[in-house]
């Protein structure tokens, strides 16, 4: 790809626009503000950057990063996709990780990026389970992204997601939105430069995230799925 095609992947993919199903999830941000735990910007950014670095660093990027790796090898991307989903205690994040790579897989194989119909037919057998990073991972692969671009763009992903859920809940404005955003540049640099651990060694510790996704189901006006 050239660096003008790559761009323009990054903002399609990246784009709010782009169906991947993430805007329905606040991953727990709406349970830690019911309950008074969350009330501001600054604990926002606190706990988008803990996810940064306590979750996706250490759990998404290595099964992001294999599962590129293993191309259009799909019987070593569905290993990567069930060591992930098996790894996913919370129920909730589990469901959550599957139905947004499901929502991937559907988009990519209606628009034709290779090897994703048959992916999804995978998932769609109950074959792989259809993990967003590992989904990630091997599209990005598909689509001719770089492990750099690719990284960029899963752990916006997980920023972006949750800013919008902390606006829709009413804990930021647009500005501070957007400022939370250009200070989390830092973060993800240092996120995609830490160690990288093997798939069967992913790890992550966001215990207030996930009590808060699990406890979910039992509150009551919810706007989201977890």
């Amino acid at each position: 790809m050239t660096d003008t095609s790559t761009s323009l992947a990054l903002l399609q993919f990246g784009d709010s626009f782009f169906p991947s199903g993430a805007t329905s999830f606040s991953w727990g941000l709406e349970t830690l503000r019911a309950d008074g735990h969350v009330t501001g910007a600054a604990e926002v950014e606190t706990l988008i950057a803990g996810q940064l670095r306590q979750r996706w660093a250490s759990f998404d990027r290595p099964a992001l990063l294999a599962a590129f790796r293993a191309g259009a090898d799909l019987d070593r991307v569905a290993e990567i996709d069930r060591e992930l989903d098996a790894a996913t205690l919370a129920r909730e994040a589990r469901e959550g990780g599957r139905r947004i790579g499901g929502a991937l897989l559907k988009v990519h194989a209606g628009i034709g990026t290779p090897g994703a119909a048959d992916y999804r037919d995978r998932v769609l057998r109950g074959d792989a389970s259809g993990q967003m990073a590992a989904v990630q991972g091997f599209l990005g692969a598909a689509t001719g992204l770089d492990e750099t671009t690719l990284c960029a763009l899963s752990a916006y992903g997980l920023a972006v997601s949750a800013v919008s859920a902390a606006l829709r809940v009413g804990l930021l404005g647009h500005v501070d939105s957007q400022a939370i955003l250009v200070r989390l540049r830092a973060v993800v640099d240092e996120a995609v430069a830490s160690p990288l651990p093997a798939v069967t060694g992913v790890h992550a510790y966001t215990p207030m995230a996930e009590i808060a996704m699990m406890r979910h189901e039992t509150g009551s006006g919810r706007m989201f799925a977890n």
